[in-house]
């Protein structure tokens, strides 16, 4: 692929009209989508598309999310290139589906803009929406800002593509859905290079005689979890080829893990989605006053970079998780995957679960730098940690 001259189309986007861009120039054959805040941005700014004209696909409104995730299935199967979103109680009232999808071996994409779930009722940033979702079979993305969330996006439909898998790209609600920021759009030809349609594996309609879903004996399905699982093996160096290839096009880097200020460092902030950049403002202070902080930013969680992690953090004295998620009983989510990845490992930090912005509590950069000083030289404590 020749590398086009590089030029910046540069727009103001909130994050949700920054992932709507993505989709357009990603060129979907099929689009069902029902309305939840706040994910309604995103179905608005296609509608409007639409209506101009520059969004050619077929845009399906049924009468909920499981319906619209039921159509997404029912489109892929066939070949089509799907998009959906969703957010919550939407993502939460697909989850039957999500199991079907991701066993279909179809290549959806699905944005979830990440809100609490009831109960109580709440509109706020909290990732526990996807992260519960974490065993449905779906590989799984975290955005930091607008520009994050629209490369995200194009990048999940050739993941998904290439090892038929469905793909979820998560952001917070509001802290980027709705906050604006700059935003460069690639070309539409850069992005039809990027993104070229590839013959499907497993498709119905081909002439093969293949049916979806129908029932298998023990053995054959126990066949299709090894296949998923050979399939998802691919996904963490898949990731970084793809974000190699989108950077030669758009001088823009991403990766499954991201580090930042790491080669040094003696306390290191592991993050996902928004609060990385509240780190990263932290981290810079915390250097300033001759503290060698360091941060980890995990963007593919589902696989999770497990290796990658390990020599990340291998002879890091101490790493603060946090964790904008509770389970119930367990902590924060990315703390206990964290654990488990570096269980056994010689020279593995000292590793504290601080439950930072739960419910989408705002957590300023002075709060992290606090914590830095707090946990340094603190003794080890593996219980979930709530911070005021």
């Amino acid at each position: 692929m020749n590398a086009p001259a590089f030029t910046d189309n540069v727009q103001l986007l909130n994050g949700n009209h920054a992932v709507a861009w993505g989709v357009r120039l990603a060129a979907p054959d099929v689009a069902p989508l029902y309305p939840i805040t706040p994910q309604t941005p995103i179905l608005e700014k296609l509608i409007e598309f639409q209506s101009q004209n520059t969004f050619d696909a077929e845009l399906l409104t049924p009468e909920s999310e499981h319906s619209a995730m039921a159509a997404a299935i029912a489109a892929s199967a066939t070949g089509a290139r799907v998009f959906t979103a969703t957010s919550s109680q939407g993502l939460l009232l697909m989850h039957e589906l999500l199991h079907f999808a991701a066993g279909a071996r179809t290549p959806i994409v699905m944005f979830n803009v990440n809100r609490t779930p009831a109960s109580p009722w709440g509109f706020w940033p909290d990732q526990i929406d996807s992260l519960s979702q974490r065993d449905t079979g779906w590989i799984q993305f975290y955005c930091e800002n607008p520009q994050d969330s629209l490369d995200t996006v194009i990048q999940a439909f050739r993941i998904a593509e290439t090892v038929n898998l469905p793909v979820m790209v998560n952001h917070d609600a509001f802290y980027v859905s709705h906050s604006v920021e700059p935003v460069s759009l690639p070309s539409a030809e850069t992005v039809k290079d990027f993104l070229p349609r590839q013959p499907r594996q497993i498709q119905l309609g081909d002439g093969s005689g293949r049916s979806l879903g129908a029932p298998i004996d023990q053995a054959s399905w126990n066949l299709t979890r090894r296949e998923m699982d050979a399939g998802m093996s691919l996904v963490e160096d898949l990731t970084a080829e793809v974000g190699r290839s989108w950077a030669t096009l758009t001088r823009r880097t991403s990766a499954p893990l991201e580090q930042y200020q790491t080669d040094d460092a003696e306390i290191v902030f592991v993050t996902m989605g928004s609060m990385t950049g509240t780190a990263r403002i932290a981290v810079d202070t915390l250097r300033e006053r001759g503290v060698a902080a360091g941060l980890i930013k995990v963007r593919l969680f589902r696989p999770l970079p497990a290796a990658a992690l390990r020599a990340a953090l291998m002879d890091v004295p101490c790493a603060l998780v946090l964790d904008r998620n509770y389970s119930p009983g367990t902590g924060g989510v990315l703390h206990q995957e964290l654990k488990s990845a570096l269980f056994g490992m010689a020279g593995a930090p000292r590793l504290y679960g601080l439950l930072t912005g739960v419910g989408g509590v705002n957590v300023p950069a002075e709060t992290l730098e606090k914590l830095a000083a707090d946990y340094s030289d603190a003794a080890p404590d593996n219980n979930p940690i709530w911070v005021e």
